[in-house]
């Protein structure tokens, strides 16, 4: 294959944050390829850390404008250990259930995560946070300040399941 059909490659940072969780949520990131540098930011009013760690890899991913070989970095075992390790794919494969008796939980952004997916070359990598890697410390901050923001929108898949949750107790 000749050089110049290799995808182009990039390093992408995400963060997730929630002020409580549920609460006020936000999702931070860095996108990097060679001396390109783009940060991106927003949030939801009433949401989960979870769900923001999530939108921050399906927003991030979106962004890329052609097939890329991705290297994403998080925080978040929960995302990584979830695509790396397959999980994700049993879920949807299993109906968005975990077992017989667990759904698993943000099915709709599994599923919009693991399309994004198909068209990238994806490796989620792990790093520790709050431990002074500076992108991982900028996403945290930009996830924070997009969570104190007024007027955030409604994560409205959230919401619904909420109400559902709330509806099934009467």
């Amino acid at each position: 294959m000749s050089a110049n059909l290799q995808p182009a490659e990039c390093q992408i940072y995400t963060d997730g944050a929630c002020l409580g969780n549920p609460g006020p949520g936000g999702y931070g990131i860095i996108l990097r390829a060679g001396p390109y540098r783009r940060e991106l930011s927003g949030g939801f009013r009433h949401t989960t850390n979870n769900r923001m760690e999530l939108m921050a890899a399906i927003i991030a991913l979106k962004d890329l404008r052609k097939s890329c070989k991705v290297t994403l970095y998080t925080d978040s075992r929960y995302l990584v250990d979830a695509i790396m390790k397959g999980w994700a794919q049993k879920w949807r494969a299993k109906g968005w259930r975990r077992s017989a008796k667990e759904k698993a939980l943000n099915p709709d952004l599994w599923a919009q995560l693991l399309k994004i997916c198909e068209l990238h070359q994806v490796e989620f990598v792990w790093v520790k946070g709050h431990a002074g890697h500076p992108e991982n410390e900028r996403c945290d901050q930009l996830a924070r300040q997009a969570a104190q923001q007024p007027n955030l929108p409604l994560d409205t898949a959230f919401e619904a399941l909420v109400a559902q949750k709330t509806a099934s107790l009467f």
